[in-house]
């Protein structure tokens, strides 16, 4: 069985302030006016809508969370250092999502 990623451990690592951003969620982030604050305020009360366990790079997640009201999506994996690795980081809408669950017509 692959591994996948437990909510508890995401919430831990975001708690101890364990976390890193790639240089692409980073550069997502700044595309779409997200705050590192606003990632971890999402983080915090996340719920995972996909696993990825067997991504070539080690397993992986996609998770939804709120900073307010702004939904937020990040795919976020285990860093070397076993530190919560955010690998993108964006704001989901149409077409690609119908709604913050809801894959649209553009799926993957």
């Amino acid at each position: 069985m692959a591994e996948t990623i437990p909510i508890d451990w995401i919430i831990e690592r975001v708690r101890r302030n364990e976390f890193q951003l790639s240089g692409h969620a980073h550069k997502e982030r700044q595309e779409e006016a997200i705050h590192t604050l606003e990632i971890r305020e999402a983080l915090m009360n996340c719920e995972i809508l996909e696993n990825y366990p067997k991504d070539p790079k080690g397993p992986s997640c996609l998770v939804l969370g709120y900073a307010a009201e702004r939904p937020i999506h990040i795919v976020c994996g285990r860093a070397k250092n076993d530190w919560l690795l955010i690998i993108t980081v964006d704001t989901p809408k149409p077409p690609k999502w119908l709604d913050p669950k809801t894959r649209g017509g553009l799926g993957k």
